[in-house]
C-alpha cells in the first residue's frame, strides 16, 4: 500500500474495535464478547480503514489480531448483518460483499506481518480473518468453521476459496468449505491450518512474543517477503524468479543489508532499521 495520503488525519478512536500500539506492535482486538465478537458492518469498515491507515503510517512493524472474551470471532452478526441483507438490493449487497473482501485484501497487502491469536470459536468470517493472517497462533480451545454453506451461501466467501487451498491443499479445503464442519485445534494443526498450537490460554501471549520478535527484525525484508508470497501465488516460475532477483537487488542497496555485514564483522547483533 502507498504511504502517501491526502487530507485525512489519523483516526484517534475506532468505534468498532480496540487498538493499542507499543514499540512498533499494534494489537487489534475484536471487542463484543457478549456476541462472541460477531462482526457488524461498522467492524468490517473499521478493519478495512485501520489496516489502510497503519500501512500508510509505516510505524507498525507487526500486528496482532485477537478477540475479547470466550472466542476469537463468531462471524457476521446474524441479526445486524444477515437479517439486514435480506432487505438489500443487488447493488447494496455487492457493496457489502466487496467491503468484506477488501478487509482480506488489506490483511494480505499491508506491509507488516499479521498474527491471528485464536482461542475458542473462529467461525464464518472470523475463520477467514484468521486464514488471511500471515501467522495463526491457536490454543487447544480453538475451533475453526467455514460456515457459509450452512446459511445457504457459497463456501468461497471473502477469498476463502482462493486462500484455503493454498494453505491446506485442495482436498482439505473442499471438505472445510463445502461441508462447513468445525475443525478443532489438533486437526487444524495436522492439516497445516495453524502456524503454531499452544497450551490453552496462551495464544495471546505467544502471539505477542512473535510480534515482538518480528517488530525487532528487518522490517523491510519481512515486508518484501510477504509481498512476494502473495504476488507469486499465481505466477509462472520464470516471472517469480525474476521478481525475486529484482527484489533482492533493491534490498542489497538497503541499510539493513549493510548493517548485517557490519554487525557480523564486529561480532555484535544487527541493529535493524527497516530501510
Amino acid at each position: 500500500m502507498s504511504p502517501f495520503s491526502g487530507s485525512a488525519t489519523r483516526t484517534e478512536r475506532w468505534r468498532h474495535l480496540r487498538l493499542t500500539r507499543k514499540d512498533g506492535v499494534a494489537s487489534v482486538t475484536l471487542d463484543r464478547p457478549d456476541k462472541l465478537n460477531a462482526l457488524t458492518f461498522g467492524a468490517y469498515a473499521d478493519l478495512r480503514d485501520l489496516l489502510a491507515e497503519l500501512s500508510r503510517e509505516r510505524s507498525v512493524r507487526a500486528l496482532v489480531l485477537g478477540g475479547e472474551g470466550r472466542g476469537f470471532c463468531s462471524g457476521g452478526d446474524v441479526d445486524e448483518i444477515i437479517g439486514a441483507t435480506l432487505s438489500m438490493d443487488t447493488a447494496q449487497l455487492l457493496d457489502f460483499n466487496r467491503m468484506t473482501g477488501q478487509v482480506v485484501r488489506a490483511i494480505r497487502e499491508c506491509p507488516f506481518p499479521v498474527i491471528a491469536a485464536v482461542h475458542g470459536v473462529a467461525a464464518g468470517a472470523g475463520a477467514v480473518l484468521a486464514l488471511a493472517a500471515d501467522f495463526r497462533i491457536a490454543d487447544a480451545s480453538a475451533k475453526f468453521a467455514f460456515l457459509f454453506t450452512k446459511v445457504g451461501l457459497s463456501g468461497g466467501d471473502m477469498g476463502a476459496a482462493y486462500l484455503l487451498p493454498r494453505v491446506v491443499g485442495l482436498g482439505h479445503a473442499t471438505r472445510l468449505l463445502m461441508l462447513g464442519e468445525p475443525v478443532r485445534a489438533l486437526e487444524a494443526e495436522r492439516i497445516g491450518l495453524l502456524s503454531e498450537l499452544v497450551d490453552e490460554g496462551q495464544a495471546d501471549t505467544r502471539a505477542a512474543e512473535l510480534a515482538r520478535h518480528l517488530a525487532d527484525g528487518p522490517a523491510l525484508a519481512y515486508a518484501q517477503t510477504k509481498a512476494l508470497l502473495t504476488a507469486e501465488l499465481d505466477m509462472p516460475l520464470a516471472a517469480a524468479v525474476e521478481m525475486d532477483a529484482a527484489t533482492q537487488a533493491l534490498l542489497m542497496n538497503g541499510e539493513d543489508y549493510a548493517e548485517f555485514h557490519a554487525a557480523f564483522t564486529e561480532k555484535r547483533p544487527p541493529k535493524w532499521q527497516g530501510r
